[in-house]
């Protein structure tokens, strides 16, 4: 009985199985038809490349059929919903010293934007041009207070629809001016021989008495030499194998006739040049400032164009005439001693040991020099003794001197200050030796 009951259920498992299988085959059969070929497909029509190239411009099979669709090359149109601005985007940049305003135009890539009489509107105060198309708009005279700035539309150009805010100083802080490379030109800009016009008021105080010979002096003075383009190329190698113990080196002059501030062409080259062949080295600024703000522009010229290097001896201001017709030969001595004493305290406040070169005369009778005491002095004077009676760091003795490696006349220096070259930037560098009345020794320092 029990056998009978389980063939049965075995049955039935099978026509259940079996079941199954017909069911699966039912609902695939039209696959199975086409696996096995038993299908027809409906017939396509077929058309020609000719055809196909006419209705939907697809070159098929047909390499040069391109040749024959006017419209291959033409450009298909892209960021339909982007709109396109033909105007170059220009911002304002602006910086203040002391009762006045400078506002740059620049470009997004931070170039200065020339050629355009661009307007700015100073709100409470006005609109200001830039009536010579320089990128730069000058207001002096202006109040102490925040001012808000904006830059009127000009056609050809993007400005922001923005007013921009600055603080207009009562009084002059020494601190670097903010993006001073703006102002910053090259010979190629100007015209050289109007500018460059510094006159050596040492030559005219000269007694026909100078060595012109190298002096290597005992003790703690030190032989060295200052150059600017007027030297040419130097083999600073040639140089250094002469003895040289430093060099001073001119980076830069205001001109004489415009008041712009110019990068002396042989600059770089003099100061790496100098620096690989391991000599020490300094640096001077020929002025022509009229007044603080402008000797306060001076001053961020010099450290834009030093901050990258190591600076063993003092920045100097070259005070000296350019030949009378200078825009800064007619200031009186009280002018003149502000405008140094605004570099000089500019120079400090960065951290550089710096000083003023003038000739004997020039300091005794152009500069009040009790007014410039804490800083370092240069003497100029062409003699085999000095006349001059005060206090001097460093003496130019001859600006006809023959050193190996230039191909020119060059000024030679004693250097009787202690310099320790291991610190950089001539932060602190300066010693405490000096020199009154021609005799060298061990000086208090005013530092």
């Amino acid at each position: 009985m029990d056998s009978k009951r389980m063939r049965h259920a075995l049955f039935a498992m099978v026509g259940m199985f079996l079941l199954l299988i017909a069911v699966i085959a039912l609902m695939n059969l039209d696959t199975v038809k086409s696996k096995l070929g038993l299908v027809e497909e409906p017939e396509q029509e077929l058309e020609t490349i000719e055809e196909a190239e006419t209705d939907s411009g697809q070159i098929g099979n047909d390499l040069s059929a391109f040749l024959r669709d006017e419209t291959f090359f033409d450009e298909e149109p892209k960021f339909k919903s982007i709109e396109t601005y033909s105007g170059r985007n220009v911002f304002l940049m602006m910086s203040s010293v002391a009762k006045d305003l400078r506002v740059m135009v620049v470009d997004s890539v931070g170039r200065l934007v020339t050629g355009a009489p661009f307007t700015i509107e100073i709100q409470g105060e006005g609109e200001y041009t830039d009536s010579d198309e320089d990128g730069i708009i000058y207001i002096e005279g202006l109040r102490a207070g925040e001012y808000g700035v904006s830059l009127q539309e000009l056609e050809g150009f993007h400005v922001p629809n923005t007013v921009t805010t600055i603080q207009v100083r009562q009084e002059i802080e020494y601190r670097v001016i903010d993006n001073i490379e703006y102002l910053m030109l090259t010979e190629d800009d100007i015209d050289p021989a109007k500018e460059d016009k510094a006159v050596n008021g040492a030559e005219e105080d000269a007694d026909g008495s100078e060595n012109t010979q190298m002096q290597f002096a005992s003790g703690s003075a030190k032989l060295g030499i200052d150059v600017s383009k007027w030297n040419k190329e130097i083999d600073w190698e040639a140089v250094k194998e002469e003895g040289i113990e430093f060099a001073i080196i001119r980076c830069g002059y205001r001109g004489a006739a415009s008041g712009a501030l110019v990068i002396d062409p042989m600059y770089e080259e003099n100061i790496r040049g100098a620096i690989d062949a391991g000599i020490p080295v300094g640096v001077y600024f020929f002025t022509q400032a009229l007044d603080e703000v402008e000797a306060v522009e001076e001053a961020s010229m010099v450290i834009s164009l030093i901050e990258e290097y190591d600076v063993d001896y003092p920045v100097f201001l070259d005070s000296e005439s350019a030949g009378g017709s200078g825009r800064a030969d007619g200031l009186d001595a009280k002018e003149r001693t502000a405008a140094h004493k605004a570099f000089l305290e500019t120079i400090s406040a960065a951290g550089y040991e710096t000083g003023v070169y003038a000739s004997r005369n020039w300091l005794n009778d152009r500069i009040n020099v009790t007014d410039l005491s804490e800083y370092k002095t240069w003497l100029a004077e062409y003699a085999d003794v000095p006349a001059y009676d005060g206090y001097y760091d460093m003496w130019q003795y001859t600006s006809k001197g023959t050193v190996n490696g230039i191909g020119t006349n060059v000024d030679l220096n004693l250097c009787y200050m202690n310099i320790d070259t291991s610190i950089n930037h001539a932060k602190g560098a300066a010693g405490y030796s000096g020199v009154v009345n021609g005799d060298s020794g061990n000086v208090p320092t005013t530092d």
